[in-house]
């Protein structure tokens, strides 16, 4: 009888854009940390936002991955399919109070920081209210495999927490979180701009009785100006036709041996010296810049 991996560990891009070196270093570390492991690594296509949606963005993101030799071990699941499992979510949040309406707008919480705190907002005709996650006062700590031990106190530092948009989209939150519960996920790798999103999506699991995975958050790729790659004029797309540059690169930039890699070869072929070459601990902990950008 064969055994179900004791390690599950995901790669979830938006489909807003061909990916950039900042996905693929994200890509390539979860996908490290779960073949070392000996375990199984899936995709997520994270297509919550269709205003923000570039059209064939998505497939081709697969398509890149498959040329830079990270195949998931499933079909990739998209979340734009998943909208009645949020839903039954919602319903157990809201039937046990611990998600409300909310009327607030953006313009309404401006005086907090953008936090929401308490409803300030009024109805307004023909406008929906938005669902949020009641967060308690009080620190939530949890510890990183790779950022150490990080703490946030939920009311103060994140406040209320969008679960569904005032226009009826589903917000990430939620989304990602019943996902990993389904999806029978382990571990978390991705990077360190998602640490502060990390306690209220801890809490959100115990609301909902999942599981807490493990968490490693990789540094952040930033550019010379030191903007975050994927919001920057240099976060441009990598390569699918001369894939190992950028592989290469990423590899140095989780701060890799790079004597461990094969001096030549196709990524089918150098991957598999990478996974019992890679050492987590050689991960650094600050936010990075590019060595690779403009490629």
């Amino acid at each position: 009888m064969q055994t179900e991996p004791s390690y599950i560990g995901r790669f979830a891009p938006s489909p807003t854009g061909p990916l950039h070196f900042g996905s693929l270093v994200a890509a390539l570390g979860s996908w490290l940390f779960a073949r070392q492991a000996g375990g199984r690594w899936l995709v997520r296509i994270e297509d919550l936002d269709p205003p923000r949606e570039v059209p064939g963005a998505a497939e081709r993101q697969l398509a890149t991955l498959v040329a830079f030799g990270l195949v998931p071990d499933e079909a990739p699941w998209f979340q734009s399919t998943r909208g009645d499992a949020y839903a039954a979510a919602l319903a157990t949040l809201l039937a046990s109070g611990d998600a409300f309406e909310c009327h607030c707008s953006r313009s309404d919480l401006e005086a907090s920081g953008g936090v929401h705190r308490r409803c300030v907002g009024q109805p307004r005709p023909g406008r929906p209210p938005a669902i949020r996650l009641r967060l308690p006062d009080g620190e939530l700590a949890f510890h990183d495999r790779i950022q150490g031990e990080f703490r946030q106190d939920l009311g103060r530092e994140a406040g209320d927490v969008v679960l569904r948009r005032a226009d009826g989209f589903w917000a990430y939150q939620l989304a990602v979180v019943v996902d990993d519960g389904a999806q029978g996920i382990t571990d978390i790798v991705r990077g360190a701009d998602l640490l502060d999103s990390t306690p209220r999506q801890i809490y959100l699991q115990q609301r909902l009785g999942l599981p807490t995975p493990a968490y490693a958050h990789l540094p952040v790729v930033h550019d010379a100006q030191g903007r975050k790659l994927g919001k920057s004029l240099a976060a441009l797309p990598v390569h699918d036709h001369d894939p190992m540059p950028a592989l290469r690169a990423a590899w140095l930039f989780l701060g890799q041996d790079p004597a461990q890699l094969p001096a030549a070869g196709t990524p089918a072929q150098v991957l598999p010296a990478a996974v019992p070459a890679f050492d987590p601990t050689r991960i650094p902990r600050e936010n990075r810049w590019s060595p690779v950008q403009g490629k």
